[in-house]
């Protein structure tokens, strides 16, 4: 292992470039999520000090204060770190294929997609996490290949036509997960409402695997697939000159990018704004060409888990679903991101 011009890793064939203000800002809210985490320990229904906490990680705590802590806190707390660091890979890719700051999975119809799938599944065929979880994802890339298709022009799909046809395919199966909603058995119905908000409430083990597992698939092919579509960014005619195959890459980075999306929904519901703010805050706290896939990765846990602590904690006489708190807070950061440009 050498390090080359001190900006370069290699190891062997494989050499990736190091950015230290992309490393010390990855640093810095690996830190924060650190914290977040810990804090989601630490406050409930029985809060803990620093001491309680070491007494549950080191097996010496009360039998039930352990299985609140890691059989409840934990299993959430990991959850929504994974889900959020999904979702901000997600919105990094999107952004980037489309060319387009409005580019991400929620706001062009994929995650309407996934959400439509799994309704479909709790509606007609029955709940179950993994089968909800299979259907949300089966309906995230059906949706993804109708999306492409349909922007397809002259052999080339991205750009804005990506984003309008996302808008228009997202509004008609988000019609079609709301009339099976008003068609359903009023159970059914209350389930498939009360998942759509989405809510990392009642997460448990299976969910935080199922969300780890996901991560753990789509971040090494989201990784690799960065510096190509840093590349095609320049254009797709620059990106063609330097050996860049541009529409295999774009087909296959939106397939990745979509089964991301689509397993954090169908770990949590549908949550909004993750995706689209973490791409954009990775931006502007690192700002240097390239696609901020990692960064994003890690800013999107950061504010899930912090959406989560703030879903726990208030107090509006009801257990507030995180997805109402991101749509809330991702609401007022976009209208604020517009004020600034108008």
């Amino acid at each position: 292992m050498t390090v080359v011009s001190g900006r370069t890793l290699r190891v062997g064939d494989f050499s990736i470039r190091i950015r230290p203000r992309i490393v010390t800002v990855g640093l810095i809210a690996a830190a924060v999520l650190g914290a977040g985490i810990i804090a989601s320990l630490m406050i409930g229904t029985i809060p803990l000090d620093a001491g309680d906490l070491v007494a549950v990680l080191s097996g010496e705590a009360k039998p039930s204060l352990t299985r609140s802590v890691l059989g409840r806190r934990l299993p959430r707390a990991l959850t929504a770190a994974a889900v959020g660091a999904l979702l901000g890979m997600s919105g990094a890719v999107f952004q980037s294929l489309s060319r387009n700051p409005l580019g991400s999975p929620d706001i062009i119809g994929f995650t309407s997609g996934a959400a439509t799938g799994a309704v479909l599944q709790i509606v007609v065929f029955g709940g179950g996490m993994l089968a909800t979880a299979a259907a949300a994802i089966i309906g995230g890339v059906i949706t993804a290949f109708a999306v492409y298709f349909l922007a397809r022009r002259d052999g080339v799909t991205g750009g804005l036509r990506l984003v309008l046809v996302g808008i228009g395919v997202g509004a008609v199966v988000s019609a079609f997960s709301s009339l099976l909603i008003a068609r359903a058995d009023i159970n059914d119905a209350m389930v498939a409402q009360l998942w759509s908000a989405g809510s990392l409430l009642g997460r448990g083990w299976l969910h935080a695997a199922v969300a780890i597992a996901a991560l753990a698939l789509v971040a090494p092919l989201l990784l690799t697939l960065g510096r190509s579509l840093a590349l095609m960014e320049m254009g797709d005619d620059a990106a063609h000159s330097v050996g860049v195959r541009v529409e295999r890459i774009r087909f296959v980075a939106l397939i990745v990018g979509v089964v991301a999306a689509a397993a954090a929904v169908a770990v949590a519901g549908p949550i909004a704004f993750i995706a689209f703010a973490a791409a954009h805050i990775a931006r502007h706290l690192a700002p240097v060409p390239g696609v901020l896939v990692g960064l994003s990765a890690v800013v999107g846990a950061v504010l899930l888990t912090g959406a989560d602590l703030l879903a726990q904690n208030l107090d509006v006489g009801m257990r507030t679903p995180v997805g109402l708190v991101t749509s809330l807070l991702g609401g007022l950061y976009l209208l604020w991101l517009l004020a600034r440009r108008i």
